[in-house]
């Protein structure tokens, strides 16, 4: 309820209120194109969420990867199954926020169900980027470093909330390396009828992000399990 609860607030909320004093957006109702990017981030929540607090607990506190390790599954396989289950919970959350966004008229049309394998790409992306960091974790504490640090400054900038062309011209390039972005330069056009442009960029950077951050995590969770 919490992945689904929030996205919703930030999309009725903003969606409602800001948007009768920012009209139209790049050709869109702002309600419209402030959608994808909830939906977007909705999928970057869910997955950093469980990635972090939940398989942290599941790590540490319940020491549940140690009894795992005890049968022939080893340190790989239950990193990859975690990455896997948080891409999941992503999957889940944007379904019921894409749910939501047709009720309200907000999705073009059915070109927008391709949504949902970029939403299951995003979550591998930030499900890895998550386990990395629960990797150097010391306590429930130390996520807060990555979110206020990363996560929360990607949204702001990866045009979330506005386009990022209104962003300096030296911000829109950093804007450009996150994989938020990317993300959002494929969730959108689906979303409202555009053209989408550059699709394997996109893809590949999302998975790019994924594979170097699932390795590094699977290679610092082995030595700290082994330690």
């Amino acid at each position: 309820m919490g992945n689904f609860g929030e996205p919703l607030l930030y999309l009725l909320v903003l969606g409602y209120g800001l948007g009768q004093f920012v009209g139209d957006v790049e050709g869109m109702t702002y309600m419209v194109f402030l959608a994808s990017g909830v939906v977007c981030t909705s999928a970057v929540n869910s997955a950093s969420f469980e990635g972090m607090y939940s398989a942290y607990t599941r790590m540490d506190v319940q020491q549940t990867w140690l009894g795992m390790l005890s049968t022939p599954v080893n340190v790989g396989e239950v990193v990859f199954g975690e990455i896997l289950w948080a891409a999941t919970k992503s999957l889940i959350s944007v379904s019921a926020i894409l749910i939501v966004a047709t009720a309200l008229g907000l999705v073009a049309d059915a070109w927008a169900l391709f949504i949902l394998p970029v939403a299951f790409i995003t979550g591998l992306s930030f499900a890895s980027l998550a386990l990395l960091v629960t990797s150097s974790a010391k306590s429930y504490d130390f996520f807060l470093y990555y979110t206020t640090l990363f996560i929360t400054p990607m949204v702001l900038l990866s045009g979330v909330f506005f386009p990022i062309e209104a962003l300096p011209y030296l911000v829109q390039n950093l804007a450009k390396a996150l994989p938020l972005y990317h993300a959002i330069s494929l969730v959108r056009p689906l979303m409202t009828g555009g053209e989408v442009h550059s699709v394997f960029l996109h893809i590949f950077v999302l998975l790019a992000f994924g594979v170097v951050a699932g390795v590094a995590a699977t290679h610092r969770i082995e030595k700290r399990l082994i330690k």
